[in-house]
């Protein structure tokens, strides 16, 4: 096991904890939706985060725009990304990005890791996130949803983690997601047309105000993508189970919403972006009265040179 420190800070005038071993430093605010603002990959000095260049971070209201936030650091999108109906056919609304990124989390610190949780306004629900380390260069992120309601709760989840572009990156897919479904062409992509992804997984720190996002069209058999820094070395892969997490979404923003270009690699529970869309087609997560769903994903880092 990893040797792992944990302590309070503040962080742009919001109380954070940051944890760390001798690899990896990770900051969060737990009432700023739990979003974390910082993955530090320390032998290099590598951030690989968005950083906001806000000196102070708002608490935004709930069913605020998503974009009118600050664009920075890894936020939780559930149980939706698109705006639509909370529930089948009924007329309260879940807003856009989800409920959880703008509400307060609680947060519990004990030996070596972090949980913590929110509850649902729309929905019956409680969502929970536990951070540890499995090694010293490796973050899992254990989720549980809990429906604490007396009908079955649908979902749809993504991290949304804006990753920083400071240099030529590739997107690394896994074989099954080599063909890639566009959902959000932007100005210079066609919506609903494939891409060969070899074509499409090079990103630079250039700025074209541009942004595009894409899918596989389908589920992935391996549980796996990452980033690669053509010129420093640096690298990050995300590892899930396919069984649990059986999609993948890509966000490239090059200046759309951020003032970085950002990438944000996007392992799904359901397909795609709406829950509406979800219940449609059939991949919406269910959890009956009671019940809970559990999934987790790990994030490893190296190479590189300070």
């Amino acid at each position: 096991m990893a040797d792992v420190q944990i302590r309070s800070a503040v962080y742009k005038n919001r109380e954070s904890l940051i944890m760390e071993t001798g690899e990896i430093r990770v900051e969060l605010i737990p009432g700023l939706g739990g979003k974390v603002v910082s993955l530090l990959y320390k032998p290099t000095g590598k951030e690989w985060l968005v950083q906001s260049d806000l000196q102070a971070l708002k608490q935004p209201a709930y069913g605020s725009n998503f974009g009118d936030a600050d664009m920075s650091g890894w936020d939780e999108c559930f149980p939706t990304i698109a705006p639509c109906a909370a529930e089948a056919g009924g007329a309260l609304m879940l807003p856009d990005h989800g409920e959880v990124w703008a509400l307060a989390w609680d947060a519990e610190v004990s030996e070596g890791r972090i949980d913590c949780s929110v509850g649902g306004v729309a929905l019956p629900y409680r969502l929970g996130r536990s951070l540890y380390f499995t090694s010293p260069d490796t973050l899992r992120m254990a989720y549980r949803a809990e429906n604490l309601g007396e009908s079955p709760l649908q979902f749809l989840w993504v991290p949304h983690p804006q990753f920083a572009v400071s240099e030529p990156t590739r997107i690394e897919l896994p074989p099954s997601a080599q063909e890639m479904l566009c959902v959000f062409g932007g100005a210079a992509r066609q919506e609903g047309r494939t891409y060969a992804w070899a074509a499409e997984a090079d990103v630079d720190a250039s700025q074209t105000g541009d942004g595009r996002k894409f899918y596989a069209p389908g589920k992935v058999s391996e549980g796996r993508c990452g980033l690669f820094c053509e010129r420093s070395g640096n690298w990050l892969r995300m590892d899930f189970d396919p069984q649990r997490v059986p999609y993948i979404g890509v966000w490239i923003d090059e200046g759309m919403f951020n003032r970085q270009n950002a990438i944000a690699l996007e392992p799904s529970i359901g397909y795609y972006d709406s829950l509406d869309r979800a219940r449609a087609n059939g991949t919406a997560q269910t959890i009956l009265p009671g019940q809970a769903c559990e999934w987790s994903l790990t994030v490893s880092f190296g190479g590189g040179a300070a």
